[in-house]
């Protein structure tokens, strides 16, 4: 491929633009964030224009809010732009059609002139002489006289003010940006006796609206905000700063309620790079009472025998805080004290109080069989049906297994084999214990009305 180099005889000069002294960021889990900035600048008495550059490439243009801390009654804004057309070989080529400009080539031959148009192959330039197509192939690179008017190299936030105070003034900037996104994620170990889970939380945060937020504030918001208009989500690649390590033995961000969400404020300053994934502990390792389910639904999963963990999300069981939405991992122990991996399940977000079920997977040795013997027409509107579930249980200890049925109308069982539980208006569940190499039948028959 061939390279070559532009070069520009002047630089760039960003006009009132000044360092944030504080920055604040809110991420929600709906891929954006709210900044907020303080930053000390320079203003002109009257009518004048300021800038503000190393704002996030992601940012909603619509959504900024700039005010004065200082005299917010004497620096008014008069219009607002967002300029965004940033420098590249392209544009800068673009805008100098009809201009001079000089060309190096590879053997050290200079060419002047005006530039009349560019291809991917050709520059087509006139000088004194007449009109010279050069191969782009030969060029080993362009000088420039300055750079075109309108391109910047950084996304930069324009206003117009009028000021009658002084002129020097604390100023805050507000806005929304896409790209940065957060969500949760849960290890937990499960001890030998399946009866106890370890559990660990922690936050990742992905950066990827081409700003850096350097020592900020962090706060988290956990909850189904809604946005009036949403916008397509785009899956980022970002690089990870840190794996998962041991957590901290207190927890570093403070959560309390708000609004009808739950609020997670970190309890220090931190730096968040662009094109960043960073992973904060938010909860120390805490041990909660849980217990190992295994579920049979013949209906809708034929002959597997799913696998679930359940633990309530109270304190009485050892945990008893909000949990934002995520994924949790689940390892458990060998006897070789070395840690298994043996599934992961997402969860919504889950109060306190509220049970957490954990789909890990399909059980090995114990399966099930669900077939329907019969069905018989009562009457337009009346059907009576028999069914027989088989679980066999090929372990060597013995095992509860939940069997689930589910049924439309208006349902009776009238014969059943064992007992069961109407768990709603559409779901019955059997509880039976199967003895070690051992399988049980359940035999019922329904009768339903339309």
């Amino acid at each position: 491929m061939n390279k070559f180099l532009i070069t520009i005889s002047t630089a760039l000069l960003y006009i009132g633009s000044a360092p944030a002294q504080d920055i604040s960021l809110t991420i929600y889990n709906k891929n954006i964030a709210l900044v907020r900035e303080v930053r000390d600048i320079s203003v002109e008495k009257g009518i004048s224009t300021i800038s503000f550059t190393d704002v996030a490439a992601r940012i909603d243009p619509t959504s900024v809010h700039f005010k004065s801390l200082s005299q917010p009654d004497k620096l008014m804004i008069l219009e607002q732009n967002y300029e965004y057309d940033l420098v590249n070989a392209s544009k800068i080529m673009q805008k100098y059609i009809d201009k001079d400009i000089n060309i190096v080539l590879e053997n050290g031959d200079v060419f002047s002139g005006r530039l009349l148009s560019v291809s991917r192959s050709d520059i087509v330039i006139r000088d004194s002489s007449g009109i010279k197509i050069i191969k782009r192939g030969g060029i080993q690179h362009y000088n420039f006289p300055d750079l075109p008017h309108g391109l910047i190299t950084r996304p930069t936030l324009v206003w117009m003010v009028d000021n009658r105070g002084s002129t020097k003034q604390k100023t805050e900037i507000s806005y929304l940006t896409e790209a940065v996104n957060w969500h949760a994620e849960y290890v937990g170990v499960v001890d030998q006796g399946e009866s106890h889970l370890d559990l660990s939380g922690w936050v990742s945060i992905e950066n990827n609206s081409g700003a850096t937020y350097e020592n900020a504030r962090l706060k988290l918001v956990a909850g189904e905000i809604h946005l009036a208009k949403e916008k397509k989500r785009i899956r980022y690649i970002a690089k990870g700063e840190a794996l998962m390590a041991e957590a901290p033995s207190a927890s570093q961000f403070k959560e309390k309620e708000f609004f009808e969400y739950h609020l997670y404020t970190l309890n220090r300053r931190t730096t968040l790079k662009n094109n960043q994934t960073k992973q904060i502990s938010l909860f120390p390792s805490s041990v909660v009472k849980a217990k190992k389910i295994l579920i049979y639904d013949g209906y809708l999963y034929g002959k597997k025998v799913r696998v679930y963990l359940e633990f309530k999300n109270s304190v009485g069981e050892g945990l008893g805080i909000p949990l934002p939405e995520g994924k949790v991992r689940i390892y458990k122990e060998d006897v070789d004290k070395a840690l298994e991996f043996i599934g992961e399940d997402f969860i919504d977000h889950t109060p306190i109080d509220e049970k957490v079920r954990l789909f890990m997977g399909n059980a090995f040795d114990v399966v099930g069989e669900r077939v329907q013997k019969a069905s018989r027409k009562i009457s337009s509107k009346v059907y009576q049906q028999e069914y027989e579930i088989d679980i066999k249980n090929h372990k060597k200890k013995a095992v509860s297994v939940l069997v689930v049925e589910h049924f439309w109308g208006d349902w009776e069982i009238s014969k059943k084999s064992h007992p069961f539980v109407k768990k709603d208006a559409y779901t019955a569940e059997f509880k039976v214990d199967i003895p070690a190499r051992g399988e049980v039948k359940i035999e019922y028959t329904v009768t339903i009305r339309y």
